[in-house]
């Protein structure tokens, strides 16, 4: 027999010969009712668990992390409150079916074998993963919890407070609630826990409302790597701003009580508290894990010998709620039950084709109530002087800026966050003054973690927020790009559309900067955001536009509830001169707030027929510059703007070039994994014209005057353009 089966008939055997581990007497506030509830969901836990190890054997099932030996987190969900959020570690099933408990109209054994089988008619992911979540019980569903869902669950328990401050439209938890996030002790070590119990903490010493019960799942090992004894009380215990409860997750009683007062902690004090539960992990820790193969065969069957059930069975007996006779029966009847729903989950349809899968991929849209904008007298207090210096040309930082001011005038859910983006106005002086019009609960100065940025973002957006977050510069959104990756953009895709975080992320980004900071300011790769699916990402090229795309950013978010990247590039914020010093033919006037360019849209400037220059961001700028020198050689080019880069605007692009002989592209980015690559796949099967491409060399950039030496430039542009579509020598 496997441990799985082992552990089954020793609960069997020693249940009916009253052999049942020692342990304290039941003591606290939890009443009888309560304590047999909890049994109940602890079993149904178990049966699941084994059923799905059943499932997986039969093929009727498939890959699953069981629950067995974390039941203690039944007690936990009976201690809060159905409306309090929850951020669920992956062997948590023992508490999502306790809170189902809490909420009628539940069907959890039905709608968790539908998970375990995949079927589409599974209530949270639809079919797509085994996961814990449901929209009902307010838990989001969590794919692969290792830590990364800390960040957001910060960002939630922060939205509370926020929501009591700014009401957002589509506000989600109560102004009472607390968010509870779980987590195993191997997790407590990644480096996105220990930023999350950072920033508790790190806010919470400011006095800033924060209503967050982290729960850690003490068992003492990750995998195979143990735990080093007394590491998580010793690292734990002290945390500034965070207060450390621990309790027994074997003692539903004891689990219970202490769940209960921290939570009544966090409710009433608003602040971040830790519970340390101790657990037993039960079988491997997945799959066909075994752990006798790198545990000691004791070491297994001690922790089998502390079963959570078995100390149950021992509790109620003493206190007189349930026999041994009872509890056994409930386990066995629970048996039969799962085992009769089992075979009717398993003839459920599954998803078919490619597009039932990815339906999800894309949240549905919701109803927001319509807006008409800011008063005249509204605007005029806002910006002040700036609004006289509108009718005069401005460069693109500026132009941002007001763009900005307008859509916080008319969204009252949307708020901004980042290093220095208050007071200081941000590095580049984009969000000067947004603080000074808005106040700091809507311009916040956050701490230096750019995994906590987003995380904040992404917890914001879960209580009907509008988070606009700002990552300083490209090359810093690699230290946090799993917020978007593994949690932002799934969210919709693993709960069927029921849940969303939508934000406008900007990002200053893309080289060309002179003589500042080499690579890690001037990052020309976008392959990472590229690959994520259902991402949007913008980039614009001069400052009306960028207003303009901004205001669709925003739109997408608010009402498509969209994750939009907006990639801003640094070298053209301040760029005032095109062709000659002093000319100003790089600035724009500022477009009406009523003016937006949608998704999709591409730019086309001139009606050259020889050559098209598709390109983005400074290649466009580099472009415009070389398109004079094309015309004096007899190449008459038009320059056609992606401006959104994800999706790829295919239509408009095939669109754009019709009626051209050549097509140049010119691609800031690495020539490996840039853009260029998807645009000649796109020219070459959708069009037979003659193409060729310049990108930028497969290098890192340097600081001085080599900045650009690895970049696309407009001699390059010129050069290329000539060899492509010929012209006067």
């Amino acid at each position: 027999m496997d441990r799985a089966q082992i552990v089954h008939q020793n609960f069997l055997e020693r249940v009916q010969a009253g052999i049942l581990p020692a342990g304290a007497a039941p003591a606290g506030p939890l009443a009888a009712a309560e304590a047999a509830g909890i049994f109940r969901a602890q079993v149904l836990s178990r049966v699941l668990d084994l059923t799905s190890r059943a499932m997986q054997k039969a093929g009727e099932g498939f890959y699953t992390i069981g629950s067995s030996g974390h039941e203690g987190m039944a007690a936990v969900a009976r201690a809060l409150r159905p409306a309090d959020m929850a951020f669920l570690h992956y062997r948590d099933a023992a508490f999502q079916i306790a809170r189902a408990d809490q909420v009628p109209g539940q069907r959890i054994a039905w709608d968790m074998l539908l998970s375990f089988a995949c079927s589409s008619e599974d209530p949270t992911s639809g079919g797509r993963h085994k996961v814990l979540g449901s929209k009902a019980l307010m838990i989001p569903p969590q794919t692969s919890t290792i830590a990364s869902h800390l960040p957001k669950a910060v960002g939630a328990a922060y939205s509370i407070g926020a929501a009591n401050r700014h009401q957002p439209e589509h506000q989600v938890l109560p102004e009472d609630a607390i968010v509870m996030c779980s987590f195993g002790d191997a997790s407590a070590n990644h480096s996105t826990a220990q930023g999350a119990i950072n920033t508790a903490g790190w806010t919470s010493v400011q006095a800033v409302p924060l209503p967050l019960l982290f729960v850690c799942e003490d068992n003492g090992i990750g995998i195979s790597t143990k735990t080093p004894k007394g590491w998580i009380e010793a690292s734990m215990a002290h945390r500034p701003g965070i207060k450390y409860f621990k309790a027994d997750g074997l003692d539903i009683y004891n689990a219970f009580q202490v769940a209960q007062e921290a939570a009544e902690y966090v409710r009433t004090r608003k602040k971040p508290a830790f519970l340390h539960l101790r657990t037993v992990r039960l079988y491997g820790h997945a799959g066909a894990d075994v752990p006798t193969t790198y545990l000691a065969k004791t070491e297994v069957e001690a922790d089998e010998a502390n079963d959570p059930l078995l100390h149950s069975v021992r509790l109620l007996d003493e206190a007189g709620v349930l026999n041994p006779a009872d509890a056994l029966k409930i386990y066995q009847d629970t048996s039969a039950r799962v085992e009769r729903i089992r075979a009717e989950a398993v003839t459920r349809p599954h998803l078919k084709t490619g597009a039932d899968v990815a339906a999800s991929l894309i949240p549905p849209r919701r109803t927001c109530a319509p807006t008409n904008g800011p008063s005249a007298e509204t605007r005029a207090e806002a910006f002040g002087s700036d609004l006289r210096a509108m009718e005069e040309p401005q460069p693109m930082s500026r132009l941002i800026n007001w763009a900005l001011t307008d859509l916080m005038l008319e969204h009252r859910e949307i708020v901004m966050m980042g290093e220095d983006v208050g007071r200081k106005g941000g590095v580049y002086g984009v969000s000067q003054k947004l603080q000074q019009r808005f106040g700091p609960d809507r311009v916040i100065d956050t701490l230096l973690d750019e995994q906590s940025i987003l995380g904040l973002a992404i917890g914001m957006g879960h209580n009907g927020f509008l988070p606009v977050p700002e990552i300083q510069f490209l090359a810093y959104l690699h230290n946090a790009e799993d917020q978007l990756r593994g949690e932002a953009a799934t969210l919709p895709f693993f709960s069927n559309g029921q849940f969303a975080n939508p934000m406008v992320l900007r990002i200053a980004g893309l080289g060309y900067q002179k003589g500042f900071g080499g690579h890690f300011h001037n990052d020309n790769s976008l392959a990472v955001l590229r690959d994520i699916p259902g991402l949007v990402i913008a980039c614009p090229s001069d400052g009306a536009e960028a207003a303009m795309m901004m205001r669709e950013a925003v739109r997408l978010a608010r009402e498509e509830q969209r994750v939009v990247v907006f990639v801003e590039p640094i070298a053209l914020y301040p760029m005032r001169d095109l062709l000659e010093a002093k000319d100003g033919g790089w600035m724009r006037t500022y477009p009406s707030p009523d003016r937006r360019i949608g998704l999709g849209e591409a730019g086309v400037h001139g009606d050259g027929s020889d050559l098209a220059i598709v390109t983005y961001g400074n290649g466009r700028y580099l472009s415009t510059q070389a398109q004079a020198e094309l015309a004096a050689q007899g190449v008459q080019a038009r320059i056609v703007d992606l401006r959104w880069l994800a999706p790829l605007p295919e239509a408009a692009l095939l669109e754009a070039v019709e009626g051209c002989k050549h097509v140049l592209i010119v691609d800031e980015c690495r020539i490996t994994g840039s853009q260029s690559e998807a645009l000649m796949a796109l020219f070459a099967e959708q069009s037979d014209i003659p193409m060729a491409r310049i990108a930028a060399s497969d290098c890192f950039i340097a600081t001085g005057p080599a900045y650009g030496a690895t970049l696309p430039s407009k001699d390059s542009i010129v050069a290329a353009a000539l060899t492509l579509a010929g012209g006067k020598k």
